[in-house]
């Protein structure tokens, strides 16, 4: 009777510290869906696919209708889309135009809906570009005003904008994640999180103790290796301090690879296997 007992209970304790176990983040990549016959069979589970080419405006119905239901065979999930905002959509600055901002937004949410995509990257970074002359403080303060209105756009098609940091040699407004992170702060609605690019941080040179300021805003991440924008792998990057504050957090999103690909048949697989063993060694405590 006791031996049953005993053997019960380290049954039930094992359950208890699975459940509680966090698991590891997903692997996935910034690319055309249609490339799912590479990465499906390489092992990732997600495809990020962009705004412009899925949801936005200048897709026709019929393409638009087309595309979604080729989604629904796809080996990898397409849940998130990036490329948000093009640059002749002013979301900064004295050329912003809200109405024209608002109802672009509203129809790539309508389709986002439609297509089963829950989270776009606002990256954007033409878009948000400050002009010449234009005071930082002021723009940051009426950018936060403007992403307030977008998380209510998304909220109504229960949607999430997720923004992320871009270095300077892309755009010149939020740059780190630290300033990424005090805007999500500012527009504090739950439509309105927060995407860590570690090619981005690395770039700036930005501490991985930045990720772990970032808990309860932090949803989604990109990847890449720093020289060149390679492939993870390229050249021995080493991730481990990021993942590690990413464990800290218990973030258990996804991690998307957005890179540049030499020779993407050939480099997919083992670029999915080196995060995924360094995920393994931050993730294990």
């Amino acid at each position: 009777m006791q031996q049953r007992f005993f053997l019960l209970f380290s049954i039930f304790l094992t359950l208890i510290l699975q459940s509680n176990a966090q698991k590891l983040p997903s692997i996935g990549v910034c690319s055309n869906y249609k490339n799912d016959s590479i990465f499906g069979p390489a092992g990732y589970v997600y495809i990020e696919d962009g705004v412009s080419h899925l949801l936005a405006p200048t897709v026709s119905e019929e393409q638009f209708k087309a595309q979604v239901a080729d989604l629904q065979h796809t080996r990898c999930k397409v849940e998130t889309c990036n490329g948000f905002i093009p640059g002749t959509i002013k979301i900064v600055g004295p050329q912003v135009n809200e109405a024209r901002v608002l109802g672009y937004i509203d129809t790539v949410m309508q389709r986002a809906q439609k297509a089963g995509i829950q989270l776009i990257v606002l990256g954007s970074g033409e878009a948000r570009r400050i002009p010449e002359g234009v005071d930082h403080a002021v723009v940051k303060k009426e950018f936060i005003a403007l992403c307030r209105k977008m998380a209510e756009v998304a909220a109504r098609y229960n949607r999430i904008i997720a923004i992320e940091c871009l270095n300077r040699t892309e755009t010149n407004f939020v740059n780190t994640l630290e300033e990424a992170n005090e805007v999500v702060n500012g527009v504090h609605h739950p439509n309105f999180k927060l995407t860590a690019d570690m090619y981005h941080m690395l770039m700036e040179h930005e501490p991985a103790a930045h990720i772990d300021n970032a808990r309860g805003n932090l949803v989604h991440c990109h990847i890449a290796e720093r020289e060149k924008r390679a492939a993870p792998g390229v050249a021995q990057q080493d991730f481990r301090p990021y993942f590690a504050a990413l464990h800290r957090i218990g973030f258990e999103g996804r991690i998307m690879v957005e890179c540049r690909w030499d020779n993407m048949a050939a480099q997919a697989k083992p670029a999915l296997e080196y995060l995924q063993k360094q995920l393994e060694e931050t993730y294990k405590d």
